[in-house]
């Protein structure tokens, strides 16, 4: 199967959501409002949940269908996988999440707004590790995946990455950073996304023959990070709902996109 245009928009749809969100930095002045950044958070983590069920977890149980009343198998694998694989970036990869003073992962001297780099790299790997798995799936041309599947888990992706592009440019502005330095900075953490797709792509012919337990794997990466990270970071402080309608907002968007595209 040629590489389409349509191949190109999926794999750099994420991106290209990342770099428009880090973008308002030079948009929005001061710090972004908590409310705000809840309200953004709670969103991403809505449309990662909700990308990990319709467009990862259940092909993968389809692609399993042969297997009968044990098609979960490999759903169940891959997402455990794939918690585990996050767990051990977690605790390997030095990081700084925002609100937070303490450094995570092995210590470090790296500079803060590096860290913070990383923490968001880490969010986005197992976004574009998904992307990649469904491409990989739609070039072989021998599985259920379609491509306006494809095309809903790409555009719901790069809608989530607009507010985690604005989340490290503008924090990063407010506490210092130029506001140019502060959108490459963002800039700089979504490319982990084609670059992991295009990784994940280079390995196809291991992909493909287990090609549900990978969809499971990205689909329990994604998991990971909403529950490790996402969750937590919209739900302190004070006790506040925005978050969570937010994130039944951003669930909602990404379940129609799904069905309505693929």
């Amino acid at each position: 199967m040629t590489l389409s245009l349509e191949f190109w928009r999926e794999l750099l749809l994420p991106f290209i959501g990342t770099t428009a969100g880090a973008g308002c930095v030079f948009f929005l002045k001061g710090a972004m409002p908590r409310a705000f950044e809840r309200a953004l958070t709670g969103f991403a983590a809505g449309v990662m949940v909700a990308a990990s069920v319709w467009s990862l977890l259940i092909p993968s149980m389809d692609e399993a269908a042969h297997m009968g009343r044990l098609s979960f198998i490999p759903a169940v694998a891959g997402l455990w996988l794939g918690f585990i694989f996050l767990m051990i970036l977690d605790r390997t990869v030095p990081h700084l999440h925002m609100h937070s003073e303490e450094c995570e992962g092995p210590q470090c001297a790296l500079a803060r707004s590096t860290m913070m780099i990383l923490a968001v790299a880490l969010h986005n790997l197992p976004e574009g590790m998904a992307v990649g798995v469904v491409l990989a799936g739609l070039l072989s041309g021998e599985t259920a995946v379609s491509s306006a599947g494809a095309f809903a888990l790409s555009l719901g992706i790069a809608i989530q990455n607009f507010p985690e592009g604005a989340i490290i440019s503008m924090p990063l502005h407010s506490g210092g950073i130029s506001r140019g330095k502060s959108f490459w900075y963002g800039v700089l953490s979504g490319l982990v996304e084609p670059a992991g797709a295009v990784l994940t792509l280079l390995a196809a012919p291991l992909i493909l023959p287990a090609l549900p337990y990978f969809l499971s794997f990205a689909a329990g990466a994604m998991l990971y990070v909403v529950v490790e990270e996402l969750i937590p970071e919209m739900s302190e402080g004070q006790h506040s709902h925005i978050g969570t309608l937010a994130f039944a907002t951003g669930f909602s968007l990404m379940m129609i996109l799904d069905i309505v595209l693929g």
